[in-house]
């Protein structure tokens, strides 16, 4: 049995995939999800080998999703959005329907992904990767710890250190892991409002109080929150750039 999900906020397009697939007994439906927040759980639970995902849904996208999951599986988009489908399926992704899904449309996706011969998850990972690369400058950042999502606004980020494998994302309301890479941050955060000072810190510029001298050749910058931030001899010109000096 091919372990199946189907992601998707409509609950008339949940209907039809679901009615397409009971033609096919090699394929288990193993939970319907409405939101990414459901599918997180529900992917961490069930790992599937297929998932129908919908694009344009509310909380996270369905890129969004992809982006966070450690495993990711075989993927067939679906949305009502032609540029969304033609994008995700030129970078990688095994196939995409558009709603109105046709029968005879998903019948082909189906043999698409049942002939395939490339490694399913394989092409998944590419595609992230693909997404990744492509990206605008981000807006947020989405923090998953075991099956739970946090979403994180930009403007809520006081800065970002190095914490070994990880990235410790600074904020108000408190420290979050990502496992997202310091170069990952500074290449995806708009440079007119982060700046990478030190290989272990990006700082939000706004957040910054003063800059005083520390030991020979380097600076620390310290913030609103009060946290003192280590300004390398190699950060401190981009610093003061940033800051229009």
């Amino acid at each position: 049995m091919i372990k199946t999900l189907i992601i998707d906020d409509e609950p008339l397009a949940r209907s039809i995939i679901k009615d397409y697939l009971a033609q096919y007994p090699e394929f288990e439906i193993l939970q319907e999800c409405n939101d990414g927040f459901e599918a997180v759980k529900a992917i961490a639970e069930h790992q599937p080998e297929l998932i129908f995902l919908d694009i344009q849904m509310p909380k996270i996208s369905g890129f969004e999703l992809l982006e966070i999951l450690e495993s990711p599986p075989a993927i067939i988009f679906t949305t009502a959005f032609e540029e969304f489908a033609l994008r995700a399926f030129e970078q990688h992704a095994i196939d995409y329907l558009l709603k109105p899904i046709s029968k005879d449309r998903f019948d082909r996706a189906l043999q698409k992904y049942l002939s395939n011969k490339v490694p399913q998850q394989d092409k998944t990972k590419k595609l992230i990767n693909t997404l990744q690369e492509n990206k605008t400058y981000i807006e947020r950042i989405l923090i998953k710890t075991g099956t739970t999502l946090k979403i994180i606004p930009i403007e809520k980020i006081i800065y970002l250190s190095a914490d070994d494998d990880y990235v410790n994302v600074h904020t108000d309301n408190g420290d979050f892991l990502s496992n997202k890479t310091m170069t990952y941050f500074e290449s995806h955060l708009d440079p007119a409002v982060f700046v990478r000072v030190h290989r272990s810190f990006i700082i939000r510029i706004d957040q910054i109080v003063r800059i005083d001298p520390y030991e020979r050749d380097s600076h620390r910058a310290i913030l609103r929150n009060k946290a003192s931030i280590n300004v390398s001899k190699s950060g401190y010109p981009k610093l003061m750039k940033a800051l229009g000096n």
